[in-house]
């Protein structure tokens, strides 16, 4: 490799082929998602993002490579979705079951969101031909989301305001409560779920949650019932 060559390797990628390359990452998921794995062409992909058809390959090589990446991506995107939100449980406010329910309505929102549920619907349709991507994906959203709930969790036992020896555990817990049902009340994300009715699942997962971990007086009610249901209506 001569200097310049070296040179050139240790500069950062130009901005225009960073956004060139998201463009056909972003493309490449709609369109497998719309067609499915096998269905799906590099030509159409090329359209989807406006480039030429060897651009796609010249950044990410042949059709399988650009479905990894494309998965990664989604996931990646999931992932960051589902931080924002749980980071709002660094100031919860004074009422924290109200705090919660918020974040848990939020997660559902991102849970349902049209990007999640292709994400899993191409997951679980390719996962005989890729395996590994399961992990990735389950690595980049559910478990990064448990990591950061727990330690949410953790601060929040810390100050008082929960009752959570075990913070991950905790986690694990009021994920499942709120994607559990969601699941269900979805069909597996073929039937749409309204707000009132997302709300309500968070509301009782929250209502659980507090059950176990919950420390009298948090909340401005005083008491375990659930926001949604102490609203009156206007």
């Amino acid at each position: 490799m001569t200097p310049a060559t070296k040179a050139a390797a240790g500069r950062p990628a130009p901005r225009g082929r960073i956004d060139k390359r998201q463009a056909i990452l972003d493309a490449a998921f709609t369109v497998f998602a719309r067609r499915g794995y096998a269905q799906a062409c590099v030509q159409e992909i090329a359209q989807e993002a406006g480039v030429a058809k060897p651009t796609v390959y010249n950044h990410l090589g042949d059709k399988e490579n650009l479905f990894r990446h494309a998965v990664a991506a989604a996931a990646d995107l999931v992932m960051a979705e589902n931080l924002a939100v749980v980071e709002r449980l660094r100031d919860p406010g004074d009422d924290l079951r109200a705090g919660l329910e918020d974040v848990g309505y939020r997660l559902l929102e991102v849970c349902c969101g049209q990007r999640a549920r292709a994400l899993r619907a191409l997951t679980y349709a390719q996962l005989a031909a890729f395996p590994d991507l399961a992990e990735v994906v389950q690595g980049r959203t559910a478990e990064r989301i448990g990591e950061a709930l727990a330690d949410r969790f953790g601060r929040l036992a810390l100050a008082g305001r929960l009752r959570a020896p075990d913070p991950v555990r905790a986690a694990e817990q009021f994920l499942a409560m709120l994607t559990g049902p969601m699941e269900a009340r979805s069909r597996l994300g073929t039937r749409a779920v309204g707000a009132a009715e997302t709300r309500e699942v968070a509301g009782h997962a929250v209502d659980t949650f507090l059950r176990a971990y919950g420390v009298s007086g948090q909340g401005r009610s005083g008491d375990y019932s659930p926001t949604y249901a102490r609203a009156k209506p206007s």
